[in-house]
This record gives C-alpha cells, structure tokens and sequence, in this order.
C-alpha cells in the first residue's frame, strides 16, 4: 500500500499512476450512463404518444432483459478479481463494453421496423430493432459490472487508509461530471444528429478507458498464500464473510431496497420528461439525467471533505431519508425550472452514499477477499432492480409517473425510518482512522 503524503486531493493526485487509473474509472463508469440515456430516449420515441403505456412496457422489458446476465456477472466478478491480475480484467471488461458499444450503433443505424407482438398488453409489440438491442445491453452492462470490483480493490493499491475517503471521492465526482457534461452532451446530439451518432459518446469514452489503463505502471495482482479453492466455494467465502459482517450486511440489505426504488423512479424518467413536464426534445431529457449526475459530482466531493469516519452508518440513513424526500418532491413538479434543482438535490444522496461504504470497505476488508464481498454486495444491491424496473412500468400504466414517484420516494423515506430504529450495528459503524498510514478498523 502507498505511504503517506500530503493532504488534500493535491496529494491523492501525486500518487504513481493514479491520475491515469483516475481516468480510467471516470471514463469507464461514465459510458454505461451515457449509452442508457440514449437507449432510453430511444424507446421513449419508438412508439406513438398514444401509446405510453407500450413504452413503459419497453423500458421494463429492457431492465428485465439484462437482470439475470448482470446477477451472473455480479457473482463471478468478485471471485475474479480476488483470483487474477484486476488489471488486465479491467482491460478486458472494458474491451468488450467497447464491442458491445459498436454493436448498439449498428442496430440502431439499420434498425429493422418488423413489428413482433407480444401478449403483455392488448396490441403491444416489440420494433424488431428494440429485440435485438436487448441482448447487447446485457452484455454492455454485465461487462461494466465485472469492471467495477476490480476496480474498487484497487484503489488501497495506491493511496493509504486515511486517503481512501478523498481519492473515492475524487474518483466517482469526477466520473459524475464525465457523465453528466456526456449526458448532456448525448442529449444535444440526441436532438441534433440522432442515436447512432449520440452513441459515439460512449464509445469514446470506453476507448479513453483502454487507453488510460495501458499507462497504469502499479502492480494490482492479489497477493495470496496457496492456491485459492473452485470458484463456487471461493464466491461462497464472500457471502460468508458479508453476513458475519453485520453493519456491511445491513448495508447491503438497505442497498436492496434503496436500488429498487430508485429503480422505479429512474426507468420512467423519459416519460416524466415528456408527459408531466410537457417536453419532448431529447435536451431536456439529457438535462434532466446531467442534473441527477452533477449532484452525485457534488455529494462525492462534499462527504469526501466531511470527518464522516465517526457516525458512517448514521451518515448513511440521514442520506436515505433525504433521498426519499427529494424524489417524493420531484413528483409534485409540473415545470422543468423546478424539476431541475429538486433532481440535482436528488442526485447528491447516492454520491455521499458511495463513498461512505466504499471507504467503509477498502479500510476494513482484507484485500484478499475484498472483491468477493463488493460483489456479494453488487449481487444483493441490484438484484431487485429488474423487479422495480418493472414496478416502474406497472405504476405508471396504473397510476401514473407522477404516483410512481410518490410510492417510490414515500416508500424510501419509510425505509430510512425503518433503518433508524432497527439497524442497530449500522448504526454503530464507524471507521477509525489513528495516522495517515494506518489501516483503520470497523467498530
């Protein structure tokens, strides 16, 4: 592990080889976002407006298309990343995201209009082009899931304990304003040229990826003692080691519900843009997910400059409750000047969140199993996401998007109720942090 230096992101920056692993980070979690903005976009003007309720059916079938390859990917991502030499995973994760990312705009170039029924609703259908774009965003978003364990074992590679809070922080605020100037960017182009050339935005981005982890100089092998067992039983240590765990087990519990409300929210927001707000240009629909983005940007860097080491699992249902309490406000809105600022407070919640439990991680968790429990956590955390995905789509066909909102943003602030008066040992989780080189502990 790196040793000591000067405070400050100044210092984190100075390390060997971190501003290209930096790069590398921003450039990779940025794409997967970028490129869903203009899948999204284009399902939401792949049918004519009387059919919203077709639409919401789409976005759901496109969740649900790609839950089952993302678990898989989860699963074995951790086992992987503890086994074999992370970099050249995350090389060859990102490889593929770039593939896949070709492949996305080449069906959208051609996109065949073949219509394919299905009996979900009466008369609903499938654009030939939105079936084969399903299995491709699978595996674009399964790729980036192998990428991030890797990726977040490595950072105590080059920073000490009592950095890990900024250099998180540094890292994910600056993959939330790559995402969010690329999301508004992807919307402008939207409007301008189209999807297929909205795609290259992503497209760029996974390749500055490659680019920037072929100048990481640091060794990320996993140091070990003797050979590690198959990779069923090596995956069942982690999951072992997260419930002994309590606090990070309570954790990924909140995770599970937090995601899926979210979820419920964020897939119906192309038609809150059209419908609620009354906007169909694809600019505001791009505004609208840079807003989100550049609140996490300002939340990574907020909480990262914040002693939350004391009360970190207090920190982290406060940041719950708040959370809750912005989406509940975003459905009320009818106007886009109000919409903005409410989804940019929205946004600042699930970055503060972030690091928080990632620092929480890399200053407790031995390296040797630290990729298995991000990724029992990634498992736990998401796999409920295609559930309200689909929520999303059910609520807003029955009661609307704005009462999709208020159920998933009531339903949040509840939880945090509910975290607050039962989750006793996350309650209690704090990090200790003694010197700058010291490994903290859990208490």
């Amino acid at each position: 592990m790196a040793q000591p230096s000067e405070g400050g992101f100044a210092g984190v920056l100075h390390r060997e080889s971190f501003p290209a692993f930096l790069a590398a980070g921003a450039a990779q979690f940025a794409g997967p976002s970028t490129a869903f903005v203009v899948l999204i976009f284009s399902v939401a003007v792949a049918y004519p407006r009387a059919d919203s309720s077709f639409v919401a059916v789409a976005l759901a079938l496109m969740g649900l298309s790609s839950a089952l390859p993302t678990l898989a990917g989860a699963f074995f991502a951790g086992p992987l990343a503890d086994r074999h030499d992370r970099h050249l995973l995350m090389r060859t994760a990102n490889l593929v995201s770039l593939v896949a990312t070709a492949l996305l705009a080449v069906d959208l170039f051609f996109a065949p209009s073949k219509k394919v029924a299905l009996p979900l609703l009466p008369g609903f259908y499938l654009p030939l082009w939105l079936l084969l774009l399903y299995p491709v965003w699978a595996g674009l978003i399964t790729t980036a899931t192998l990428f991030r364990p890797a990726y977040n074992t490595s950072v105590p590679k080059f920073v000490s304990t009592a950095e890990l809070g900024r250099a998180n922080g540094l890292i994910y605020a600056i993959a939330a304003a790559v995402s969010a100037g690329g999301t508004l960017l992807v919307g402008v182009v939207l409007t301008l040229g189209g999807s297929v050339l909205a795609l290259s935005i992503p497209f760029v981005l996974f390749l500055a990826t490659q680019v920037a982890l072929l100048l990481v100089t640091t060794d990320l092998k996993v140091r070990r003692e003797g050979t590690p067992p198959k990779i069923l039983r090596f995956a069942a240590e982690g999951l072992s080691y997260l419930v002994r765990r309590r606090d990070l087990f309570e954790v990924t519990i909140a995770a599970l519900f937090v995601n899926l409300l979210a979820a419920v929210a964020f897939v119906e927001l192309g038609l809150f843009v059209r419908d609620s707000l009354g906007l169909l240009s694809g600019i505001w629909y791009g505004a609208m997910i840079s807003a989100s983005t550049a609140g996490a940007a300002c939340g990574l860097l907020a909480i990262s400059r914040i002693p939350f080491e004391k009360h970190a699992g207090l920190w982290l249902i406060v940041l719950v409750l708040a959370m809750g309490g912005a989406l509940s406000a975003l459905s009320f809105v009818r106007n886009i000047w109000l919409a903005l600022p409410i989804i940019f407070v929205y946004g600042l919640m699930p970055g503060m969140i972030q690091t928080v439990f990632l620092s929480a991680v890399q200053a407790t968790v031995p390296d040797e199993v630290m990729g298995r429990v991000f990724a029992a956590d990634e498992v736990g955390s998401y796999m409920l996401v295609p559930v309200g995905q689909s929520l999303g789509g059910l609520l807003a066909v029955e009661v609307g998007v704005e009462g999709a909102y208020l159920f998933a943003g009531g339903s949040m602030v509840a939880l945090g109720v509910v975290m607050l008066g039962t989750f006793g040992s996350l309650r209690g989780l704090r990090i200790r942090v003694d010197e700058p080189g010291a490994g903290p502990t859990a208490s």
